[in-house]
């Protein structure tokens, strides 16, 4: 290793310097696979990385000089650092992406964490026996009380997988479940009820009648038969289409032979069902079954990375991911070459390969990935050895994997382009706001709004609500909602009173005992606008708020409704004694504004209800549970003197109400605890 503080010529200006004892601990690192971290000054976390040999790829950073370079910009700020040796690099694969969506290092690109990924669920096969395999086929059982488990649900499913039901995905979405749902309620006639509506019916419903069940309720359809249609489903979500159109042929045949010809005219109607389907799947290719292809664009210092799920050999849809720290991640490999770590790769390919590590570290991946720019051997392996899944990727695919990837590259640059173009319309509402408002034009992106508004039914479980603009876009993770008690029912001033005192009240206080020289007090920062949905009366009372906390009145703004309460006509009244503002019906400032107030009172309406749900038992939960009609909720109320009765009830109690069933009890009180 060269000497850092070694004189150098002009071509190569010296190196940054460190800490004596960071080099050493540099020299004394093992070559072991591992995971570093830089941090700062300040003690922030600048970057994570991994590597397969910790001191051969730590010294990379200090070897040499990075001056001029993103590279040496962050080299330049590390004071501190901490390695953990790992016993593969498939567990430092794991550590790193757990470490970097815990710290968000500033050097790394970061995906956020979604939402889990939705599945399509099959309930459990009944067995043989019960299946009652020995009965005739095709006989309907004899009437009477069914039973939901001897005929597997279909539904829409996300959270934990277990072993007990069949789960088919991940789907890129809510609607793509919904459609294959829709498909297999075509061509299968499979049940999506629920168990408590099931167990109660006495006939079949509207699905039955539009052909889009098969009236398993009633028992329409032997158990046997019911078992042999959800196999079909499964084996066709799973990707087997020639196997269940040759099936369903087979039993065409054999039906008509034996001169069932309804029965044969059945499994047709089922054949041509299916037949549209795969014809409307232009995408579709049954040689692939389980694929993820992944697009990329990188544009304007952000990027978008455009996944595309097939599964079963149908295409499912895909989904847009826009990763932050695009701008100032640096693009480093973690080869552990001197020279290839020390390589600028290419930008878009140092971002998918970030989201290969990080989402598939935390979702299950196919084994087969078309891509659109190459992604290195080494963390597919890791990736292998940590999944369990032989994972390959094809960079340059061919015929309809090309088509595949075309249209998930489409889509990237569709999705981005748009990103871009809201992100550059929220600027533009920043800045005519600002003029508005005669707001310092410069640090715009530093500009921060907050928004109350008061929200609660006949002043019942009254809530206010606040919300954060800042950035240019809603900063959600910073919105609170504040629970307003001891006030008249209705008083809207003083809950606005209330609201303001707890928001502010420590925020004045940390002010005036650091003379108002600090920008944040008590980790929180004041904010340079504060919206007040409401006119003269809201801005009166936020003004002797502020005057009596020591505030600059300034900073409030009122929405006030204008003529009619018509959209457009909003005015922005001033606690400081300006005159009012008419910004116009298509002012940009305007849009910004309602936008932030919209926000604010949808976040204060969903926390009223909420709050209200809680505190009371509504006849509309007594309602809504299924099984429960008119006459059933009528003897209940009246057995129980009330809806707070039916709650205080146990199973017992409510199973000596006539026409209650020790399920439906069950059902209820679930439903009302």
């Amino acid at each position: 290793m060269s000497d850092p503080s070694a004189p150098t010529d002009s071509a190569s200006p010296p190196a940054p310097a460190h800490p004596e004892g960071l080099l050493r601990e540099v020299a004394a690192l093992p070559s072991l696979p591992g995971v570093y971290r830089y941090f700062d000054a300040a003690g922030a976390v600048l970057y994570v990385g991994k590597a397969r040999n910790l001191k051969k790829r730590v010294s990379t950073y200090f070897q040499r000089s990075h001056d001029g370079t993103r590279i040496g910009h962050m080299v330049s700020r590390i004071v501190r650092m901490e390695t953990t040796v790992v016993r593969s690099e498939a567990e430092a694969l794991l550590l790193e992406n757990n470490l970097i969506k815990t710290l968000a290092p500033k050097f790394n690109i970061l995906f956020r964490d979604d939402k889990s990924y939705p599945y399509l669920r099959l309930g459990r096969l009944p067995t043989r026996a019960e299946q009652g395999l020995d009965a005739e086929p095709g006989a309907a059982a004899p009437r009477g009380p069914a039973d939901p488990g001897l005929y597997p649900r279909m539904s829409y499913y996300r959270g934990a997988v277990d072993k007990k039901q069949q789960y088919f995905g991940p789907y890129p979405g809510a609607w793509a479940v919904k459609e294959s749902i829709q498909l297999m309620q075509k061509v299968f006639k499979l049940r999506t009820c629920e168990d408590t509506v099931f167990a109660n019916r006495t006939r079949p419903c509207l699905l039955f009648q539009i052909k889009r069940c098969s009236g398993p309720c009633v028992q329409l359809i032997s158990v046997a038969d019911y078992a042999a249609d959800v196999r079909r489903a499964a084996r066709f979500l799973d990707g087997d289409t020639q196997a269940v159109l040759d099936d369903l042929q087979a039993r065409m045949m054999a039906h008509a032979e034996a001169l069932a010809f309804e029965q044969a005219a059945e499994v047709r109607n089922q054949l041509s069902a299916l037949s549209r389907v795969l014809h409307q799947q232009a995408v579709d290719n049954v040689a692939d079954t389980d694929v993820d292809v992944l697009a990329v664009k990188v544009q304007g210092g952000r990027a978008c990375v455009n996944l595309a799920m097939v599964r079963g050999g149908r295409h499912l849809g895909d989904r847009p991911y826009f990763p932050t720290h695009v701008e100032d991640a640096l693009v480093l490999g973690d080869d552990d070459d001197a020279d290839a770590a020390l390589a600028m790769p290419d930008v878009a390919q140092r971002v998918l390969e970030a989201f290969v590590a990080q989402h598939y570290t935390q979702s299950p991946p196919p084994p087969v990935l078309v891509v659109g720019a190459p992604v290195s051997p080494g963390l597919l392996a890791a990736l292998t050895e940590q999944t369990g899944v032989r994972i390959s990727a094809v960079a340059q695919p061919r015929e309809h994997r090309r088509i595949w990837l075309d249209m998930a590259q489409t889509n990237a640059d569709l999705q981005l382009a748009r990103l871009l173009a809201e992100e550059g319309s929220q600027q533009a509402r920043t800045r005519a706001l600002a003029q508005a408002l005669d707001l310092p034009p410069d640090g715009l992106a530093a500009l921060r709004i907050e928004c109350f508004d008061i929200s609660h039914t006949a002043g019942e479980s009254t809530q206010a609500s606040c919300v954060v603009f800042e950035g240019h876009q809603m900063q959600s993770a910073q919105y609170r909602r504040y629970n307003i008690d001891g006030i008249t029912p209705g008083d809207d001033y003083a809950a606005m009173r209330q609201v303001l005192t707890r928001r502010y009240g420590k925020l004045a206080e940390a002010l005036r005992e650091s003379g108002g020289q600090l920008d944040q007090a008590g980790g929180q920062r004041m904010p340079d606008l504060v919206l007040v949905d409401g006119g003269k009366g809201q801005v009166s009372m936020a003004r002797e708020v502020f005057v009596s906390l020591g505030l600059d009145v300034s900073l409030i703004v009122g929405v006030e409704k204008g003529e009619g309460r018509k959209v457009g006509l909003e005015e922005l009244v001033f606690a400081d004694g300006r005159d009012k503002v008419y910004l116009g019906k298509d002012s940009a400032a305007l849009m910004l504004v309602a936008q932030i107030r919209d926000e604010a009172h949808r976040f204060a309406i969903t926390g009223m209800r909420s709050q209200r749900a809680k505190v009371r038992t509504g006849g509309s939960r007594l309602e809504d549970i299924p099984g429960v009609g008119p006459k059933r909720r009528a003897k209940l109320l009246q057995r129980f003197g009330g809806v707070k009765g039916v709650g205080d009830a146990s199973v017992a109690d409510l199973m000596t109400v006539d026409g209650i069933s020790a399920e439906l009890a069950d059902a209820i009180y679930r439903a009302l605890h």
